[in-house]
């Protein structure tokens, strides 16, 4: 084998057929390795491709073996570099040495990897702080607003764009109830007592026409689990609920990944944003980056416009980007990266981890579900400044959310664009 490196902390060598062996050595070796080990398997789990591939480990020398990740760069610039640890942060790890020697490029498919976890965090191990009082005091705020009442109007379209002959957008409103599930249509009211009212898109995507198919799968996934949730009490819901909708996300994803294996639907996966309303309480699941918003009015005012609130977060390392405030709106768009995801269903990732969560809705808030291509023709502000306005008692000839949509779609076209539209009323 070919010596790489020897330190005081680690000796690296590789192997005649490429593979990369090192032994951790010295001040808290048995810890380092450890780390370095979790770490890997973590990032392996969420399918992260340029970092090195634990293939085995030996607890009693402190010895690992992993994938090679190609030379040493000698020269990168300072704001390439921490670009490329911010990518990995997308993934859930902070690298704790983030220097340019941690830096390879791997010449099989060009790509910049980082190597060396034996300082590094696992972010959402770090995070964990929540108490049990907390805890108590969200599921008595979950179960009252689940005993609560509300009118809902909504109204969605879809358009396949200017540019492209099919759409892989799906949409999905629906009404459960004990006697079964309601398809609704493009536009209607119910009130949470006829209930549970819920509403989703998709972005499917794969090769040939696999992305439609990937759309649809998650949509008759959701119509398939969620009415189970039915007959569970508010409290058990309140309780459950994180967990009910992790499993639906779990299964459209391990069937997308089944079926991504024929040679028609290779890479075939989705994005996907769902919104459950039960009661006055709104819960929601999302990965990828289709969108959900949310409009406020501030109390006791009815001026225009509202206060808008993106709750999902975009899978994206641009969309990393800008909530962290490095870059702007302006810049996530016209970024090079920017349809790069970090999460979706299927499309060969390992793990899903759907971004999960709830609020209590009050009367004259409205939501906005939609896909990429409604933001690839519109700013925020134009979104909030269209649906700030009286969509619902004015009397116009297209719904809020095929004007939503038209508008999108004459300013740009390039993509599919679906929008759903939700209000409620007192």
């Amino acid at each position: 084998m070919l010596e790489a490196k020897n330190t005081q902390r680690a000796v690296v060598r590789i192997g005649y057929d490429g593979r990369v062996h090192k032994q951790f050595l010295g001040p808290n070796a048995q810890d380092r390795f450890d780390n370095e080990c979790r770490v890997l398997k973590y990032l392996h789990e969420r399918g992260c491709g340029f970092v090195p591939r634990l293939l085995d480990s030996d607890p009693k020398t402190l010895e690992i073996v992993t994938s090679n990740c190609g030379a040493r760069v000698e020269h990168m610039s300072e704001g390439r570099i921490k670009e490329l640890f911010a990518e990995l942060e997308t993934y859930g790890v902070r690298h704790d040495d983030a220097f340019l020697r941690n830096i390879t490029y791997r010449s099989s498919d060009g790509r910049f990897c980082i190597i060396d976890f034996e300082f590094s965090t696992i972010l959402a191990e770090s995070s964990e702080s929540n108490s049990t009082d907390a805890t108590a005091c969200e599921l008595e705020t979950c179960k009252q607003a689940m005993e609560s009442q509300l009118k809902v109007s909504w109204s969605a379209f879809s358009h396949p764009g200017t540019f492209r002959g099919n759409n892989e957008d799906r949409y999905l409103a629906v009404i459960s109830n004990e006697r079964g599930v309601r398809y609704l249509g493009k536009a209607g009211c119910a009130t949470t007592a006829d209930g549970d009212t819920i509403f989703a898109v998709a972005d499917g995507m794969g090769g040939e026409r696999s992305g439609e198919l990937a759309g649809k799968i998650a949509i008759d996934e959701l119509t398939r689990m969620l009415p189970k949730a039915q007959s569970l009490n508010n409290r058990i819901l309140a309780e459950s609920y994180s967990q009910i909708l992790k499993d639906l996300f779990l299964s459209i994803h391990k069937e997308l990944n089944r079926i991504g294996f024929d040679v028609h639907c290779r890479n075939m996966g989705s994005t996907f944003t769902v919104v459950w309303i039960h009661g006055g309480l709104v819960m929601y699941a999302h990965i990828g980056d289709t969108r959900l918003y949310r409009l406020v009015r501030a109390e006791g005012e009815s001026t225009y416009p509202m206060k808008m609130t993106q709750l999902s977060e975009d899978h994206t390392f641009v969309g990393w980007l800008r909530r962290t405030g490095q870059i702007n709106e302006r810049q996530a768009r016209f970024h090079p990266r920017k349809n790069v995801l970090s999460r979706a269903l299927g499309a060969g990732h390992q793990i899903v981890e759907p971004q999960i969560g709830w609020f209590v809705m009050t009367p004259g808030e409205k939501l906005l579900l939609c896909t990429d291509g409604v933001i690839e023709g519109l700013w925020d502000h134009a979104i909030r400044d269209m649906i700030s306005e009286n969509t619902f008692e004015d009397d116009h000839s297209k719904s809020a959310a095929e004007r939503l949509v038209m508008a999108a779609v004459s300013e740009s076209g390039r993509d599919n664009s679906t929008a759903i539209i939700v209000e409620t009323v007192g």
